[in-house]
């Protein structure tokens, strides 16, 4: 138990198969296939040359194998990643490409080291920090900046800035250098990739091709995308025509290495690191328990952070850049029917052997097909029915989801998750300082009691019974003493206020003095405080203060036996109202 809580492959290579080699193997044959282009893509856009976008598909691969305990998640570069990267890296460099380099393997092992403390840490709940209408508004943000970052690669023209303002403006003042030949390439492969994804994979479910020949087919488009336009920009001439190509790709497998330890650097790369590492690991485990899910298996978000932590140090020490679990390749890898990690394993040996003997094939590789492949990628992450569907549901969600689009669009991925999960912690103080109380009156012939503004019930003259919809805590505990006080002195001959705290989970030090503050001013109006229902965790709570002595009123076990107590005659006349109908 103790082994498989550590290294979770322990677990699954106990009775590995053929049949599970061969599932395994097929699945990392599409997978590779798919990988390869976009290794290649994501380190376009993260700024780094191609080959480590190939070494952050390999060794990162094996060490996941090892300590994720998803049995079909598929790491490498992604996007979302990758852009974060850029930005981060970009920021620190200053033009310098050897700084950059050494600030994405710094980024790469930081984000390893961050991930695997917080795996042993047992902290895998800090994820949660990060609300969905946050994450919602940064992956649609990041879209569209991806998408635009690429223009440059599409169009032929230089694109300068981490903004979509500043992309604009760059791209506003560079329009004369716009190639033609360039934005051909790119409209081509987008719209063959596009045709690719959609019309021609549901034409080959058609044919009497096995499932497995028709998916290999389908998920080959970006590795036909890559060879058409190779084929036309070298013997085709179109590199002569100013489209640009990725250039000579250095062969070989990297060295294991650790860089030089830079105080300086890792100053600047933590938060960034930190970012990274959150934000990959909500995306990865999210996709890890959705594919969990379909076939009754568990995944461990602790276990999840020492994998994603592993592969993170891996691609580190391999000359990479930073990895996580990604969405499409993951589900091509559970549809493809991959069985264990160890797809990911032999997909990691089929992207070695391309850097091993292929990469000369990559020279005349368009930039512009590389950008195709990451548009048409990313256009999955732009959803703009979140949108309208946090704005019917919940106006603070859409609020946070807006502000987070906004930010990351107008002043840059970092400043744009901060400025979301502050304003998803503000707003969550906000709602959480205006708590729903309700007056409460007993429904005809029952013991229950519901909102006297929604039911018709019947109320007692002589005692008022109130719910509070939340915690107390420093934000409502104010707010919450003086509407109990003002509702119960509103109205002549009451003389008994009762608290329903069914709802109440935690009372924190400054409700505790307020609800004191309340007894004492009911007492001195001449009513008595009551508590029904009061959980156990937070009865603990009072138990351990003295409120509870100086409490003028009783503790009663449920709200139907208090107002039974302190006013018979009302509830034997709603009781009464249920026979005289029945």
């Amino acid at each position: 138990m103790s082994l498989t809580r550590w290294l979770p492959a322990a677990g699954w290579l106990r009775g590995y198969g053929r049949e599970d080699a061969a599932a395994d193997g097929m699945a990392a044959l599409i997978v590779t296939i798919m990988l390869i282009p976009q290794s290649l893509a994501y380190a376009l856009l993260a700024g780094v040359p191609p080959q480590v976008g190939l070494y952050a598909s390999i060794l990162p691969l094996v060490a996941y194998a090892l300590f994720g305990s998803s049995r079909t998640l598929a790491v490498g570069p992604v996007a979302v990643v990758s852009l974060m990267t850029a930005a981060a890296a970009g920021q620190v460099a200053g033009g310098d490409a050897d700084l950059y380099l050494a600030a994405t393997v710094m980024l790469a092992l930081v984000s390893g080291v961050m991930l695997v403390a917080m795996g042993l840490l047992r902290l895998g709940w800090v994820a949660n920090l990060l609300s969905h209408s946050v994450i919602s508004g940064f992956i649609t943000a990041s879209g569209i900046l991806i998408a635009a970052s690429q223009f440059k690669h599409l169009l032929g023209i230089p694109l300068h800035g981490d903004t979509l303002w500043e992309l604009a403006a760059s791209a506003a003042g560079h329009l004369d250098a716009f190639n033609p030949a360039t934005a051909l390439v790119g409209a081509a492969a987008v719209l063959f990739l596009l045709w690719a994804r959609g019309p021609l994979k549901r034409l080959l479910a058609r044919t009497p091709l096995p499932a497995w020949l028709a998916e290999l087919l389908a998920k080959a488009g970006p590795v036909a995308a890559v060879i058409g336009t190779t084929l036309a920009a070298g013997p085709g001439g179109l590199a002569e025509r100013g489209v640009a190509i990725v250039g000579q790709v250095p062969g070989g497998l990297p060295s294991p290495t650790l860089p030089a330890f830079d105080a300086g650097l890792l100053g600047q790369l933590w938060l960034p690191a930190l970012l990274i590492s959150l934000i990959g690991f909500v995306e990865s485990v999210s996709v890890a328990q959705t594919l969990a899910a379909k076939r009754r298996q568990r995944i461990d978000s602790n276990a999840e952070l020492i994998g994603l932590g592993a592969a993170n140090l891996a691609s580190g020490v391999s000359g990479g850049i930073p990895v996580t679990g990604g969405f499409s390749r993951s589900v091509v890898n559970f549809d493809a029917g991959a069985r264990t990690p160890l797809a990911g394993v032999f997909t990691a040996g089929g992207i070695a052997l391309t850097a091993l003997f292929f990469t000369p094939w990559f020279h005349y590789l368009p930039k512009a097909t590389l950008a195709a492949t990451i548009i048409v990628a990313v256009l999955t992450l732009v959803d703009p029915g979140a949108f309208v569907r946090a704005w019917r549901y919940s106006k603070a969600d859409f609020a946070a989801m807006l502000i987070t689009l906004i930010g990351v669009l107008a002043a840059g991925v970092e400043a744009g998750v901060i400025a979301g999960v502050a304003a998803a912690l503000g707003l969550h103080l906000w709602r959480t300082s205006q708590p729903h109380m309700a007056e409460l009156g007993q429904m005809p012939g029952t013991e229950h009691f519901r909102n006297v503004r929604r039911h018709r019930v019947v109320t007692s003259p002589r005692v008022l019974s109130m719910r509070v919809d939340e915690s107390l805590y420093f934000a409502n505990a104010r707010r919450t003493e003086d509407a109990i006080y003002d509702a119960a002195i509103n109205r002549a001959g009451r003389r008994h206020v009762v608290l329903l705290c069914s709802a109440i989970n935690h009372i924190d030090a400054s409700a505790l003095d307020s609800l004191e503050t309340l007894n004492r001013r009911l007492a001195d109006a001449g009513v008595t405080l009551h508590l029904s229902e009061v959980k156990g965790p937070v009865m603990d709570q009072l138990q351990r203060s003295d409120f509870l002595e100086r409490l003028t009123g009783q503790v009663f076990l449920s709200h139907y036996q208090a107002l039974e107590t302190l006013d018979p005659e009302t509830t034997r006349r709603a009781s009464c109202k249920l026979k005289v109908t029945s």
